[in-house]
């Protein structure tokens, strides 16, 4: 990985508002989602800087000091995990950041004792995609409705962990 690539596990001044726009900007630009997405992100990622849960992380990868990607691990219950804002800026995609993250954040979720995790995403992400199903995650759920301005089917992925 490129030495000016920083990948840290904690909040500074404005990352909310970048990481926030990263998804809106970057989800508008490749999928078309409309601002109720980056108020989606927004509204659940407050909440989530808010509760400084232990069992809870964020990974922030910085290049250039410019805010590029971020994944994170949400409690969903005391044995249940579920893996959020999992992004890459296109400029440094296929540099293997992507499963570097996922591997940061599976390792936090067996350090935490969770026996399952889980992640919602749409189809069309193959990328990601292809990333979730090496980590074997299996596809457990479609649903097909309007959401961010289109019709999108999202998908359900989990993963049971070894206990």
């Amino acid at each position: 990985m490129d030495n000016e690539i920083i990948i840290r596990t904690n909040f500074k001044s404005g990352d909310l508002g970048a990481i926030i726009s990263l998804h809106g900007n970057l989800y508008s630009k490749e999928y078309a989602y409309d601002y109720t997405f980056e108020a989606y992100v927004g509204e659940e990622m407050s909440k989530f800087a808010k509760r400084k849960n232990p069992r809870e992380q964020i990974w922030i990868v910085e290049y250039k000091n410019e805010i590029v990607g971020s994944i994170s691990i949400c409690e969903s219950s005391d044995i249940e995990a579920q893996l959020r804002w999992f992004l890459i800026s296109p400029k440094l995609r296929g540099k293997g950041i992507g499963q570097n993250l996922i591997s940061q954040a599976l390792k936090f979720v067996q350090e935490q004792s969770y026996q399952q995790v889980q992640l919602w995403t749409v189809k069309g992400l193959e990328s990601a995609k292809k990333l979730y199903l090496k980590e074997n995650f299996i596809l457990e759920k479609e649903i097909t409705h309007n959401i961010w301005g289109s019709n999108q089917t999202e998908q359900k992925y989990t993963k049971k962990l070894q206990v």
